[in-house]
């Protein structure tokens, strides 16, 4: 029964005190009230309260007191204290005792009270509360071990708290939310804590005290799932990278912070990590060997941040293989990670089904896992290595994306050179664009880690420019004397042949001894028979202008013309050959319409073309028909009118109506009109070329797509020039709007690519979307509904599939425009009654 009398002690104190606060009118009975409640938070020797009777008191009855007080916040005996006494008493109740209760209280009480004066009160304690280092003093008590008996649920609230303090005062505060609460202030303010926490625990354990991060582990991890891992870490980060450098006691307080994270926030927190850290050494010295006793960490690092993910920067890659291959320990995970990445690199389904993001990504890690082997580890991996390269070389070259097949060209070099086969070294011929030259640079790893302060003076200090000036201003004031003589000299002209200026020759042509032919047939003799070069590169660069300038000859020839060009190479290495051939078929094809379309589009399905040469017939029917769509407008005149004035500015005094044009000019410039009219005359009407002819273009084309040959599979292996034949396909269905057989045309155009719309190459779907697109632009909105009815449903489906599911970014961006292309026809077509009643 002893045992219990300071616990009696302290029970009855306390509720004498509360209902002296409850019932007393006397100013001096509640000071005094209130001075005994302080005295038993009094930790120094001329307290009043024994240490029993203090932890009881903090045990049992601080959360009691204060939630007293927050209910009795509109008290009389409140209002009639003094500003300091109600800042010594009421206020320091609060911020003297257990800071985890004072907290929890707080957040109670500001969740319940409305908008008042009280309102204020609390929040402003709460605010002195972040401000004197009470939230240090909260996790500290925790790493001491001193809450271990409280409930997982309290812990788990007052961690919740802590973490949501600023979403809580800003539902409740709305627009007079304190600066210290929001996040921007208030999660560096916790790092900082935690930070002092964690210190506090380095020098408890160095003086041999046993302490708990579990505590402070939760809370991170609580922090970083929310979203909150950038501000936090950019505090902490920098802050363990240096004690950790040579303290081998903050490198275990790291280790242990990071094993007692729950298993559900290590991602959160390890992608945080990655992303703050300087570099790979500082990373393998605030986790660890992490990776190796933790398997959530291990998936995490070796699995989700290198094949399941890509949306970091190049920097996390190398900070996470570096990671792996910086310890001895870690580097049979760094070959298991070049097993995985290689793997899911030459994998056919892979590039075709994956967004080219990702790819680029895979590439990246791929090349820089390479570039960290050692030889021995090379040699043991070279097998598996050669077969990736192999296998995933021809995947990417397969691709019709340009950009996938540049990576597999630049990914097989760097391979190949690394692995030095019979000192053979695979060489290709791409462009060098920014993400081709930072896909070589990562063949060279990084040798520095983080940045240090003596690294300042480096090879482009300010000494060395110092010194590098003045060296030039020497150079230079010693080539200065040396100037041409002056006139002075009287010798000076006599011998002044090595400084006449030489005569600008760069705009000379060669003469050259053959004349370009005048005649189109004779053109069309030279490029069938002729082996001379030069006759033959004059032929075919005034051939364009001979087919539209000659019609009538033109239409004799077109055919036969068409097909030399469609067989002639490059055997003379002709500059712009390819330019000037397209065009001169594209001429013919303006000018023969009919004869020429029909030709090419025969032979677009013949055997014994290549695939270039295909190509080039769609391209020539695209920029035919583009062509033809376009009015007809007369150049000659609009060109001399442009140019005559531009000849010669004559003299104003010349003119004798000079004067008289400069008065109009001001008068209209000052004249207010409500209304001027017609300006410009409007646009003459012409006849649309392509209408007449657009059957001819788009419908042989859809004719034999089915029939595989020899030497062209369309809907096999032969993907690029499937989807080219889409696209021009579309472009033609486009080109063919307000055309009476644009209906017809929709029809057969979502017929062909209806087979074809889950094609794995992206550039088919692509292709197929664009097609859609064109139908829904072209076609009359009353067709659409009546003709495409019964697919109108399946065709917004399967859209919004792709709109959803896509692993293409520009298939998803023109699944979404079809979808609003489609919506607003069908919002239009349903609004006209007279289109309702045609249907019905």
């Amino acid at each position: 029964m002893k045992s219990l009398a300071p616990n009696s002690e302290v029970h009855l104190a306390v509720a004498q005190c509360l209902r002296t606060l409850s019932t007393s009118t006397d100013n001096k009975d509640v000071i005094a009230a209130l001075q005994t409640l302080c005295s038993h938070l009094d930790e120094g020797p001329e307290s009043k309260t024994t240490s029993v009777q203090r932890a009881e008191y903090r045990r049992a009855h601080f959360t009691r007191t204060l939630q007293f007080l927050v209910n009795n916040i509109q008290a009389d005996w409140l209002c009639s204290l003094t500003a300091a006494q109600r800042t010594e008493l009421w206020d320091g109740l609060f911020l003297r005792g257990p800071p985890e209760q004072a907290l929890l209280v707080l957040m109670e009480g500001i969740g319940e009270l409305r908008p008042s004066t009280n309102l204020n009160h609390l929040v402003s304690i709460t605010e002195r509360f972040l401000q004197s280092g009470r939230l240090a003093d909260l996790l500290w008590s925790y790493c001491l071990k001193a809450g271990a008996s409280d409930s997982p649920q309290l812990r788990e609230t007052l961690v919740g708290r802590i973490v949501a303090l600023p979403d809580l005062t800003a539902n409740r505060l709305h627009p007079n939310n304190r600066p210290l609460f929001l996040p921007q202030q208030y999660y560096p303010l916790l790092a900082a804590e935690m930070l002092a926490a964690l210190e506090k625990t380095c020098q408890a354990l160095k003086d041999g005290t046993d302490c708990s991060l579990t505590f402070v582990a939760q809370t991170l991890g609580k922090l970083c799932i929310q979203g909150h891992s950038g501000l936090v870490l950019a505090v902490m980060v920098p802050r363990l990278s240096v004690c950790t450098r040579s303290d081998m006691v903050w490198q275990r307080v790291c280790w242990k912070l990071l094993e007692n994270v729950p298993q559900r926030w290590m991602e959160s927190v390890l992608t945080g990590l990655v992303q703050a850290v300087p570099g790979p050494v500082a990373l393998g010295r605030i986790i660890g060997n992490l990776v190796l006793t933790n398997k959530k960490a291990q998936f995490v690092i070796t699995d989700k941040l290198l094949l399941l993910q890509y949306k970091y920067e190049t920097q996390v890659l190398r900070i996470v293989l570096g990671y792996l291959a910086s310890d001895r320990d870690r580097r049979p995970l760094l070959l298991q990670v070049l097993r995985s990445v290689s793997q899911a690199w030459a994998n056919p389904s892979a590039v075709k089904h994956t967004p080219l993001e990702q790819q680029l990504y895979v590439s990246k890690a791929l090349l820089l896992c390479v570039s960290l082997l050692k030889d021995s580890e090379l040699q043991e991996l070279r097998s598996e290595l050669l077969q990736c390269m192999l296998g995933g070389m021809q995947s990417h070259l397969d691709s019709s994306v340009v950009r996938i097949r540049r990576m597999g060209m630049v990914v097989g070099e760097c391979l190949s050179s690394r692995m030095d086969i019979n000192g053979t070294k695979l060489k290709f011929e791409y462009e060098l664009d920014e993400e081709t030259q930072e896909l070589l640079s990562l063949m060279t790893p990084i040798t520095g880690d983080e940045p240090e302060p003596e690294s300042v003076n480096g090879v482009g200090s300010p000494q060395e420019i110092n010194k590098v000036i003045p060296s030039t201003q020497n150079t230079s004031s010693q080539n200065k004397p040396e100037t041409p003589p002056s006139k002075t000299d009287p010798d000076s002209d006599l011998d002044s042949d090595d400084e006449l200026t030489p005569y600008d020759m760069s705009g000379d042509q060669a003469i050259n001894e053959a004349s370009p032919p005048r005649y189109l047939r004779d053109c069309l003799e030279t490029l069938i028979s002729s082996e001379d070069a030069v006759r033959v590169e004059l032929s075919l660069k005034v051939a364009e202008v001979l087919v539209r300038k000659n019609v009538f000859a033109t239409r004799e020839i077109s055919v036969q013309l068409t097909k030399v060009l469609l067989h002639m190479e490059d055997k003379y290495s002709i500059n712009g050959f390819l330019t000037l051939r397209q065009a001169t078929m594209v001429a013919l094809t303006v000018t023969d319409c009919i004869p020429v379309t029909q030709y090419l589009t025969t032979e677009f399905y013949s055997l014994n073309y290549s695939l270039r040469q295909r190509l080039d017939i769609l391209e020539v029917l695209a920029l035919a028909a583009q062509e033809l769509s376009k009015p007809i407008t007369d150049n000659k005149g609009s060109s001399l009118g442009i140019a005559a004035p531009t000849d010669m500015t004559p003299y104003p005094g010349d003119n004798p109506v000079h004067w008289r044009q400069v008065v109009e000019k001001r008068i209209q410039s000052k004249t207010k009109r409500l209304s001027k009219g017609v300006v410009q005359p409007p646009a003459k009407a012409t006849p649309n070329r392509y209408a007449p002819v657009a059957g001819h273009f788009f419908f042989p084309l859809l004719s034999n797509y089915d029939k595989p040959q020899v030497t062209f599979d369309l809907l096999g292996s032969d993907h690029l020039v499937l989807g080219r034949l889409i696209h021009t396909l579309g472009l033609l269905m486009h080109l063919a709007v307000n055309a009476p057989i644009a209906a017809q045309m929709g029809r057969a155009l979502l017929d062909f690519v209806w087979a074809v719309r889950y094609h794995a190459d992206q550039m088919v779907r692509r292709g197929v979307l664009f097609a859609v697109c064109s139908v829904f632009l072209s076609m009359p909105s009353q067709n659409l509904l009546i003709d495409l009815s019964e697919q109108l449903f399946e065709t917004r489906t399967w859209l919004t599939d792709v709109a959803e599911k896509d692993p293409d970014a520009d298939c998803q961006n023109l699944a979404v425009q079809s979808l609003v292309l489609l919506d607003k026809s069908l919002k239009k077509q349903l609004q006209d009654p007279q289109a309702l009643s045609l249907e019905s």
